[in-house]
């Protein structure tokens, strides 16, 4: 519980920190959705709200497309809570972004599912499309799993709807 304190009250503030500077050029994304969907039992699906952080000035062309580092956090209805980072591509198709993304965090269980470690890795496929000057929404699945170093690797499937936001 208090993992969920500090990581709501860190959000918070590194989201307010990064509006108010100057030469600021941030992206910040929030979603929610459903967490550990494909659960065969279906006794650890619950809801998921989630806020994540890009900053577009770190942008950089590769032979694998544009990539940035992004970082995040989101927590569950049943008191789980994952902080990540990682990097992130983005493929631009008009005004669609498909955006791939891979990220290692560290995962509390809380009262939610036992994902085996608490380090966890966190694969994902964001489409987006643009909706006004600076401002997208879109769909994301993502897949949190700890690759078998774990105790155990049940894994969890997620979905959510993302609205991000350049600032």
């Amino acid at each position: 519980m208090k993992f969920k304190i500090i990581l709501i009250a860190a959000s918070l503030f590194l989201i307010s920190f990064d509006l108010s500077a100057d030469s600021a050029n941030k992206d910040i994304s929030v979603y929610t959705g459903k967490f550990d969907t494909t659960d065969a039992v279906g006794d650890d699906e619950t809801q998921l709200f989630g806020v994540e952080h890009r900053n577009p000035n770190l942008f950089r062309d590769t032979l694998l497309g544009k990539l940035a580092p992004v970082t995040g956090a989101f927590v569950t209805g049943k008191g789980a809570a994952y902080l990540y980072t990682g990097i992130e591509a983005q493929y631009q198709l008009g005004p669609v972004k498909i955006s791939p993304g891979f990220a290692p965090g560290y995962y509390e269980q809380g009262g939610g599912k036992n994902l085996g470690d608490v380090l966890e890795f966190k694969s994902e496929l964001k489409v987006g499309i643009d909706i006004l000057n600076g401002a997208n929404i879109g769909y994301s699945y993502s897949h949190i799993s700890n690759n078998d170093w774990g105790t155990v690797n049940p894994g969890a499937d997620n979905q959510s709807i993302t609205f991000s936001k350049k600032f």
